[in-house]
């Protein structure tokens, strides 16, 4: 994958994830460059666990393929935006 991929994973039914959702969504929309790729982890889903995946929503930030920087049960659109600009620091 090149440029900024934003892997989401997450459950459907989790109330957590479906809180964060619409805060994920506004910082999402200031990245338009940026892929999101939102997937459904849960027992039997083997990304999360190569991943390492805990806690839902959990946000992975690859710039070409490489993870630049993880956000766990995001609270607050600060640390997404943080998240998604850490390309920049990689550079």
């Amino acid at each position: 994958m090149t440029g900024i991929t934003v892997l989401e994973l997450g459950a459907s039914w989790c109330p957590i994830c479906q809180a964060a959702r619409p805060m994920i969504d506004r910082v999402l929309g200031e990245f338009p460059a940026a892929t999101h790729v939102w997937i459904e982890d849960g027992k039997g889903k083997r990304l999360g666990r190569s991943y390492a995946v805990k806690l839902w929503p959990t946000l992975i930030v690859l710039d070409d393929g490489v993870e630049v920087a993880r956000v766990v049960r995001p609270t607050g659109e600060a640390a997404v935006r943080a998240a998604l600009t850490a390309r920049a620091a990689r550079a």
